[in-house]
């Protein structure tokens, strides 16, 4: 009359598939980084938030 489903793994497998994209994604990012020239485009992205930080403390003060 009853059937019962055995979803006692499914959540740990799902788990283990969301951490498994995480990484390749993370790893991705870090060789698009280091390799493919991002480096580079990062620093100037830090440069330019730093400049837009302090251009604005220093009209304030």
């Amino acid at each position: 009359m009853f059937k019962f489903r055995n979803d006692c793994g499914q959540a740990t497998t799902e788990y283990a598939l969301v951490l498994l994209g995480a990484a390749v994604i993370a790893l991705l990012v870090i060789s698009w980084a280091t390799d493919g020239g991002g480096a580079g485009r990062i620093g100037e992205l830090f440069d330019t938030v730093l400049s837009g930080i302090f251009d604005r403390t220093d009209a304030v003060g």
